[in-house]
């Protein structure tokens, strides 16, 4: 084969382009790259450079270039199909399965043969099945496949899944652009996957006197009680919830619950009120409460879902009496009747770039049930943010989040926000820990709040066996109360930095060390967190 002379500027790019291609197919791939580049250059718009230079990276295993030519030559022609079924393929061999699905349902495909299941979990087959929101001879719609996998996620039997499409060979036994879809899963049963799973997980408590007894997948019906014992002398607590599937739907799921405490309470540091009818230091505040409920969860698609709930709770505090008739009104005694609704939804999903922006919308309104007592409510509002910057795997995994809650009237003291770590409490201030000599109370509580996270986790050290990953983390908040009787006065800033060891795929131990850039403190935190 003769090529065409070396490129130059003053030669063609359609000379330019053929050189390539005769390059290619030469397996030159440098050669080739370097005559569609002299082309590309004399003919910007010319939507085949680009193409052409991503099968050269896409040969020589480069899918990270391949997927930014494929980019710029869709965005010469977002309508060629070529281009599009190219794209989505490299994102198939990256393991992004929805960027895949994403660009080929912009050209119908891919299509779906069949639909199996590896290995065949032991929960009810028709109970799966319905969770299942596609089926097989048809098109896989990445929004279907975002709601089977938001139904999944609700069953709470699955830590860990993943769906695979498997090409079909046509009757030539080569490749016919026909997938089947796999389903394979690691499903928990009884009190764990295995009984070492078991184990870790009942005792991940362990160091902080508590114990987790779960159990999962009853009479194979997605039915899964969890519960909490927990014999801290300081903050005794059992905890109990169960929750399962209705009439075998899972796009609908029940929860029904009930929580009993008995606590002390330090808020000498946390409680600005003057004045105590009690000779009872502030550091011995004693609340006793036993609170039942019951909720409903639709799971409505891939985008959003909503639940909403009610509770009936009875409080008793001790050791306090406030002199401050104002102050009297948070630590009333007595029985509350209170009413939840909260709304999920997805913002974005940018699975190209592997972007997600979550939000959640929650409301409470509540009564003490008492002559006179007013209603009390509050609103919280989350946005979240979460991003894997490597086009494969979670290296540099990268998370933010702002909250913010309000309350109206007048709630219990605690139906209050609290900004620190803390097992009961989610909004983590990770330089402020939320006890003291083992009492809650120490971080700053109040009725309203803005808080701030943002954090990065690098992958340090991964096999077989055990998972290390280490990153910085700033958190910034402040509460704030009206009656001036607690809040945080100032606006916090919390940074420092998080390790998380995870071995065999079981819970991760994390364990944090953040600085009070304002006080200059220390603290040392650590936790179990469940898959």
């Amino acid at each position: 084969m003769r090529l065409a002379p070396v490129s130059s500027p003053e030669q063609p790019a359609e000379l330019d382009y053929y050189r390539g291609m005769a390059l290619a197919r030469l397996e030159r791939w440098k050669e080739a790259k370097e005559a569609f580049e002299s082309g590309r250059q004399k003919q910007p718009q010319d939507k085949r450079f680009p193409t052409e230079l991503a099968g050269v990276a896409f040969k020589q295993q480069n899918f990270t270039e391949a997927t930014a030519e494929l980019r710029r030559a869709l965005r010469l022609d977002s309508g060629d199909r070529y281009a599009v079924d190219f794209l989505a393929t490299v994102y198939l061999l990256e393991g992004n399965v929805e960027a895949a699905l994403d660009r080929w349902n912009r050209i119908e495909k891919p299509q779906i043969e069949n639909v199996t299941i590896d290995p065949r979990p032991r929960v009810d087959p028709i109970l799966l099945d319905r969770a299942f929101t596609f089926s097989p001879a048809s098109v896989l719609n990445l929004a279907d496949l975002r709601t089977t996998e938001a139904r999944i996620n609700a069953l709470g039997i699955f830590p860990r899944y993943e769906f695979a499409l498997s090409g079909r060979p046509d009757e030539k036994g080569e490749e016919g652009g026909k997938f089947d879809l796999v389903f394979r899963s690691t499903e928990r049963n009884g009190w764990g996957s295995s009984t070492v799973a078991g184990l870790v997980s009942l005792l991940r408590g362990l160091p902080y006197l508590t114990v987790y007894p779960e159990w999962y997948n009853l009479k194979r019906s997605a039915t899964n009680l969890q519960s909490l014992v927990r014999w801290d002398a300081e903050k005794r607590r059992l905890f109990a919830t169960l929750s399962g599937p209705l009439e075998r739907d899972p796009k609908w799921r029940y929860r029904v619950y009930v929580d009993g405490r008995k606590e002390n309470w330090d808020i000498s540091r946390t409680f600005f009120g003057n004045g105590f009818g009690s000779a009872a230091p502030v550091s011995d505040l004693k609340l006793e409460k036993l609170e039942a409920g019951a909720e409903i969860q639709s799971i409505e698609s891939g985008r959003w879902s909503w639940k909403t709930g009610a509770d009936l709770s009875h409080r008793r505090f001790g050791n306090f009496t406030p002199a401050n008739s104002e102050a009297t009104a948070f630590f009333t005694d007595g029985y509350a009747l209170k009413y939840d609704a909260e709304l999920d939804a997805h913002v974005l999903r940018d699975p190209e770039r592997r972007i997600t922006v979550d939000s959640t919308a929650s409301g409470q309104l509540g009564k003490m049930l008492r002559h006179g007592a007013d209603p009390f409510a509050k609103v919280e509002g989350t946005l979240g943010v979460h991003w894997l910057p490597q086009p494969q795997g979670d290296d540099y995994e990268t998370s933010a989040r702002v909250q913010a809650g309000q309350t109206f009237g007048q709630p219990p003291f605690d139906e209050l926000f609290t900004l620190g770590l803390e097992r009961d409490n989610d909004l983590w201030l990770r330089a402020h820990i939320g006890t003291r000599k083992g009492r809650k109370g120490a971080a700053p509580l109040g009725r309203n709040y803005v808080l701030a996270n943002w954090d990065i986790d690098k992958k340090i050290y991964e096999n077989g066996f055990l998972e290390l990953k280490m990153g910085p983390f700033l958190d910034s908040g402040k509460i704030y109360d009206p009656s001036r009787d607690f809040g945080s006065r100032v606006w916090l800033w919390d940074a420092g930095g998080q390790l998380k060891v995870r071995i065999l795929g079981g819970p991760s131990v994390v364990f944090y060390y953040g600085k009070d850039l304002r006080s200059g403190h220390n603290a040392f935190y650590l936790t179990v967190a469940r898959n």
